[in-house]
C-alpha cells in the first residue's frame, strides 16, 4: 500500500499531464479563416454612364457581380453612351432616385453593399453650386505708383475672357520699398480711380475674389455645374442641404457617401480667408502678400507660405471634411474620401473621416521572372508604399478598421492587364495595411449593347464583357480571403515616425502646396521622413505616421504610446525635421514624462511659421529643447526615455525593440494582432525561390499556414527561439502566403502543410492535347489537335489571332499515385488564367506566378483526364474591331483614350499571346 507522501509524489505527473492537455486546445474556431464578410470581398466602383440604368439591367448585373465574388459597388455617375440619349435619367430626379432605390435593395437581398459618390464625376459640384458657392481664386494685379505721381491706370479687374464674370474686389494694399504695408482700399473710387498721392514709390496690390470658373469633370447628366468652394462652411452646408432635401427624409440604405481625390485646380481663397487667416495665424495676410507672391528661398517667405497653408489646411479639414462627416452621420451614414491630392494635412483629413481611401495608380515594378511588364503599356509612375500608409496610418491610429484603395487605375493599357500583375499590385496594397479593395472599375453596361459593352474612358475595365470575367472569382476570392485576415484584430506596428508637414508647408515654389500622388518626388521622396521610413521598413520594422494632432491627443500606458483603445506603439520617432511646432514639442515631452520612448533624429531647427514676437518664441524653443539635458545621446525624463540619434536602427536595438529579420530572406510582410495570436502576411516580390528557415518575433505555441489562393490550412513544424519562433519556409518568387501564431499551443487536427523545398518527381503530359474554342469574340475559331502543347496565336490562324474568349486545352494521360505524396500540376506560362479540371472534377484556377495547383485528391491510378480553360485578354479582339473599322467607342466628353491620353487605336497593336505555353507535369512531393 503506497504512502500518502509517495501517492501524492505519484500523482504530481498525472496532473502536469492534464495541466499540459488543458492548455493543448484542440481546433479553436480561430483556428479556421476568419469568415468572408461583406467587407472582406472586394468592391468596385461603378460608373453609371449618363445614369442609362434600369431595374432589368440593374438586377441582372448585380446577380452577375454577386456570382462573381464581389461584396459591393460604389455608385459613381459619369458621361454617357451617344445613341442613348433618350434613356438617361437626371442625377437626383425622382427616377433616378427609384434606381438608386432599387439598387440597395436588390444589393443587399444578394448580401452586397452600396456606396454613392455625393455627385457626379469629380470633384464636388453641379447645378445645385451657385456662382457664390463655386471653388474660389485669389486674383492679384500689380501697379507702379511713382513719387508724386497719381495712378494712371484705373484699377478695374482684368477679364481673360469676356464671359467671364466680374470678380469682387477684397481691398487695395500699398507696399513700399521695404514692404511695409498700409491698405488703401478706401480711396478707390467706384470707376476705379485710386485716389492716394503719398509721396514715395509703392507698389499697389489689388485683390479680387475670383471664380475658378471649373466645372464638374466627367459629369453625368444633371449633374453639370460649378466645383464647389471646400473652404467655405457656408458653400458646404448648402451643398449638403441639397441632397439632404433630395433624399426628403428617406433612407435609401446605402452605406456611405465617397468622396474622390482633390482635383480643384486653382482653388486657393474662399470669403472668409483673411478673416480666418487674422484669427489663427495672428497677423493680417494682406499686409504680407508680396512674400505670399514671391518664390525667393528666403525665411520670411518660408514663412508666411507656411502659415498660409496651414490656413487652407484648416479650412478643408473643419468646414469640409469634419463637416461632411457630421453631417453624413446626421444622415446614418459614413463617411469614405480621399485626401491625397488636396492641399492639407493628408493625416488629420484621412483621420477625420470613417473610411479612409487612397490610390494605386500606375503600376510598379516587381523582379518576378516572367512577370510582363510592357514599357509601351504603362504610365510612368508607380504606386509608393509610403504614399499609400498615409491612409493606413490615419486608420489606424485612431482606431478605425477599413482602409480602402481605388485599385488599379491604369495599371496598364486598357485590355492588356492580366490578373497575374494585378496580384503583386494588390499585395503591395496589403502590405502598406490596405484591407478593402474597390477595383477602377466596371462599368455598367445594358445587355443590348454589343461588344465590348460600354467602358470607362480609364483602365482597368472589369466588366462581365471582358474576356476574362468567367475567371473573375478566383482572383476575387484571392482577395477575399486576405482582406477577411487583414479585416481581423488590430494592426501590430511598433513604430510612430512623426510626417513634418510644416517642412512641406514652408517650401518657397508656388502658392498652394498639393499633397499629390503624381508629386511624391517633390514633397515626399527628398525628405528625411521618407528616408529612414522606407529605410526602417525595408530593415524589418512595422510602422504607422502620426501627426502634430494625433500627437497631442495619445496618451501613454504600461510604458506603450496609445493612440486609441484599439492602437497602441513602443517608440516615437522625430525623424530630421526644420519645423515643428512649440506645443508639439511640449507634447512629445508630455509622453516622454508619462513613461514614452522617443527618438530624436536630430535636433528641430525652429518653429514653423511667422510671429511678430519671433525671437521670443524662438527663444522658448530653445529653452524647451535645452530641458532635454542629454548625456551621450539619452535622457531620462520622467517615467520615459529620450534619444537623439541619428542611427535609429542602433537606438533600436538599444531599447530591445528588434526587426523582423526575415525581410533579410526577401520577403515582404505586415502583421495583424488578434486575441489569441498574430497573423503574418509574407510575400515574396524577389527575384528568387526562398527556402530557409526564418525567424518571427512572435512567441508562438502553434503556427498554422494559410494559402489565400485555395483557402488551404495546415500545421507547420516551428521551433521557439531566444526572441521568437522559427519556421521552415519554402515560397517561389511571386507567391504569398499567411502564417497564423497562436501564443500557447493548440492542437489543429489538419493536415501537415507540405513540404515542397526537396526535390520533386516530375511527369511531363505536355504532350498530345486537344483544343476547342468555346466563348468569346469576333467568333470561335476550328478545334485542333496538338502534337506539344502552345499557344493558339501566333500559328498562321488569323481568326485565332483575333479571338479573345475561353477556349480549353483537354488531354488524357496514364498516372501512379504513391501513398502520402502530394501532387502539383505545374504549367510553365499561362496567358492569362487556367481553370482546371481533373477527371471531370473541378480542380481550381491557376492565374498568377507561379502557376501551379495541388491536384493530389483528384488524380487515380490508371487513366486520367485532364481540360484546361484558358481564358486570354480582350486585346487581340479589340485591333480585330479597330482594323476593321467597326465602330465601339462613341462617347460624350473625354470619350476613350489610351494610357497617354491620347485618342485610342488598337489597329497596330502586336498579337497578343493567347493560352498555354511550355512544359505542362504534374511534379510529385514527398
Amino acid at each position: 500500500m503506497l504512502s500518502k507522501s509517495k501517492y501524492l509524489l505519484f500523482l504530481i505527473p498525472i496532473f502536469l499531464i492534464l495541466a499540459f492537455q488543458s492548455q493543448e486546445r484542440k481546433n479553436p474556431p480561430s483556428s479556421n479563416w476568419p469568415e468572408i464578410t461583406q467587407t472582406a470581398k472586394p468592391w468596385t466602383r461603378w460608373w453609371w454612364m449618363g445614369n442609362a440604368v434600369d431595374e432589368k439591367n440593374l438586377s441582372k448585373l448585380l446577380e452577375t457581380y454577386n456570382d462573381a465574388g464581389l461584396g459591393g459597388v460604389e455608385i459613381a455617375p459619369i458621361y454617357g453612351a451617344k445613341g442613348y440619349e433618350d434613356r438617361y435619367l437626371d442625377f437626383l430626379s425622382e427616377d433616378w432616385l427609384s434606381m438608386l432605390d432599387f439598387t440597395v435593395t436588390k444589393a443587399h437581398s444578394l448580401g452586397m453593399g452600396v456606396d454613392m459618390t455625393q455627385g457626379t464625376g469629380w470633384p464636388y459640384g453641379g447645378p445645385q453650386v451657385s456662382l457664390e458657392n463655386a471653388a474660389t481664386r485669389m486674383v492679384i494685379q500689380d501697379y507702379e505708383k511713382v513719387d508724386g505721381k497719381a495712378l494712371a491706370t484705373p484699377i478695374i479687374f482684368q477679364k481673360k475672357k469676356e464671359s467671364q464674370p466680374d470678380a469682387q474686389l477684397v481691398a487695395v494694399m500699398a507696399y513700399d520699398l521695404n514692404n511695409k504695408a498700409t491698405e488703401i482700399t478706401e480711396y478707390l473710387d467706384k470707376e476705379g480711380k485710386l485716389n492716394w498721392n503719398k509721396a514715395g514709390n509703392y507698389q499697389i496690390k489689388a485683390i479680387f475674389l475670383d471664380k475658378t470658373g471649373q466645372m464638374v469633370k466627367r459629369a453625368a447628366p444633371g449633374g453639370v455645374g460649378f466645383t464647389l468652394d471646400h473652404f467655405s462652411e457656408s458653400a458646404v452646408d448648402s451643398y449638403n442641404s441639397y441632397f439632404e432635401k433630395a433624399f426628403a427624409g428617406k433612407d435609401y440604405g446605402f452605406r456611405s457617401f465617397y468622396n474622390d481625390s482633390f482635383e480643384v485646380y486653382g482653388a486657393d481663397f474662399t470669403t472668409s480667408l483673411f478673416e480666418e487667416f487674422q484669427k489663427r495665424r495672428g497677423y493680417d495676410l494682406k499686409e504680407f502678400l508680396p512674400y505670399l507672391e514671391s518664390e525667393e528661398n528666403t525665411e520670411i517667405v518660408r514663412r508666411v507660405k507656411s502659415d498660409y497653408r496651414e490656413t487652407i489646411n484648416d479650412l478643408l479639414l473643419n468646414n469640409f471634411t469634419k463637416n461632411w462627416t457630421d453631417w453624413a452621420h446626421s444622415q446614418s451614414k459614413l463617411t469614405k474620401n480621399q485626401a491625397h491630392g488636396s492641399p492639407g494635412n493628408l493625416l488629420d483629413l484621412y483621420a477625420s473621416v470613417d473610411i479612409p481611401e487612397c490610390e494605386t495608380f500606375g503600376s510598379s515594378y516587381f523582379p518576378i521572372p516572367g512577370l510582363r511588364r510592357d514599357s509601351a503599356d504603362i504610365r510612368n509612375v508607380d504606386p509608393d508604399p509610403i504614399m499609400l500608409k498615409f491612409a493606413s496610418s490615419a486608420a489606424h491610429l485612431t482606431g478605425k478598421n477599413l482602409v480602402s484603395s481605388e485599385t488599379f487605375t491604369w495599371l496598364g493599357e486598357h485590355f492588356k492587364s492580366s490578373f497575374s500583375q494585378m496580384k503583386p499590385e494588390v499585395e503591395q496594397a496589403f502590405l502598406a495595411g490596405v484591407n478593402h479593395i474597390f477595383y477602377h472599375g466596371v462599368t455598367y453596361s445594358p445587355e443590348d449593347v454589343s461588344y465590348p459593352g460600354w467602358l470607362f474612358y480609364a483602365s482597368l475595365n472589369l466588366t462581365q464583357q471582358n474576356s476574362l470575367w468567367p475567371h473573375f472569382k478566383g482572383f476575387n476570392d484571392f482577395i477575399a480571403r486576405s482582406q477577411a485576415i487583414l479585416q481581423a484584430g488590430q494592426a501590430d506596428n511598433e513604430l510612430l515616425v512623426y510626417w513634418p508637414v510644416y517642412d512641406v508647408w514652408a517650401e518657397p515654389k508656388g502658392k498652394m502646396e498639393m499633397i499629390t500622388v503624381h508629386a511624391v518626388d517633390e514633397w515626399l521622396h527628398p525628405t528625411e521622413f521618407y528616408k529612414q521610413s522606407k529605410q526602417l521598413m525595408e530593415s524589418g520594422y512595422s510602422l504607422d505616421f502620426i501627426s502634430d494632432e494625433m500627437i497631442s491627443k495619445s496618451q501613454v500606458s504600461k510604458g506603450l504610446i496609445q493612440t486609441s483603445a484599439q492602437n497602441s506603439a513602443k517608440v516615437l520617432i522625430i525623424p530630421e525635421t526644420e519645423f515643428i511646432p512649440i506645443e508639439t514639442l511640449q507634447n512629445i515631452l508630455k509622453l516622454a514624462e508619462n513613461g514614452a520612448k522617443v527618438i530624436f533624429q536630430s535636433k528641430p531647427k525652429s518653429i514653423p511659421g511667422y510671429h511678430a514676437d519671433q525671437k521670443s518664441k524662438e527663444s522658448t524653443f530653445n529653452q524647451l529643447w535645452a530641458s532635454i539635458a542629454f548625456e551621450e545621446g539619452k535622457f531620462m525624463f520622467g517615467k520615459g526615455e529620450i534619444y537623439l540619434s541619428d542611427d535609429l536602427s542602433k537606438t533600436l536595438k538599444e531599447l530591445e525593440i528588434y526587426r523582423e529579420k526575415l525581410v533579410d530572406s526577401g520577403l515582404d510582410f505586415i502583421r495583424r494582432k488578434v486575441a489569441d495570436g498574430t497573423y503574418y502576411f509574407l510575400v515574396n516580390h524577389s527575384a528568387n525561390t526562398i527556402s530557409q528557415t526564418i525567424s518571427l518575433n512572435t512567441k508562438a505555441g502553434t503556427v498554422m499556414a494559410m494559402d489565400p489562393l485555395t483557402g488551404k490550412r495546415g500545421t507547420m513544424s516551428s521551433e521557439s527561439t531566444a526572441d521568437g519562433t522559427s519556421v521552415n519556409l519554402f515560397l517561389k518568387s511571386g507567391e504569398s502566403i499567411f502564417l497564423k501564431t497562436f501564443d500557447d499551443k493548440v492542437a489543429l487536427e489538419i493536415p501537415a502543410w507540405p513540404d515542397y523545398s526537396k526535390s520533386a518527381t516530375n511527369t511531363d503530359i505536355s504532350k498530345n492535347w486537344k483544343l476547342t474554342f468555346t466563348n468569346g469574340q469576333p467568333k470561335l475559331p476550328t478545334a485542333r489537335s496538338m502534337e506539344q502543347i502552345k499557344p493558339w496565336t501566333n500559328n498562321g490562324d488569323s481568326e485565332a489571332d483575333d479571338f479573345s474568349g475561353q477556349a480549353s486545352y483537354s488531354s488524357e494521360f496514364d498516372f501512379k499515385k504513391s501513398e502520402g505524396k502530394h501532387y502539383l500540376l505545374t504549367i510553365d506560362k499561362v496567358y492569362e488564367s487556367a481553370k482546371i479540371w481533373i477527371n471531370g472534377e473541378y480542380a481550381g484556377n491557376s492565374w498568377s506566378i507561379p502557376y501551379q495547383l495541388d491536384i493530389s485528391e483528384h488524380l487515380v491510378n490508371g487513366k486520367n483526364t485532364i481540360k484546361i480553360e484558358v481564358a486570354n485578354l480582350m486585346a487581340n479582339s479589340i485591333r480585330y474591331l479597330d482594323r476593321n473599322k467597326i465602330e465601339w467607342r462613341n462617347y460624350h466628353e473625354i470619350n476613350f483614350v489610351n494610357i497617354d491620353y491620347k485618342p485610342f487605336d488598337a489597329s497596330n497593336w502586336k498579337t497578343m499571346p493567347s493560352g498555354l505555353y511550355g512544359k505542362v507535369q504534374i511534379s510529385a512531393y514527398e
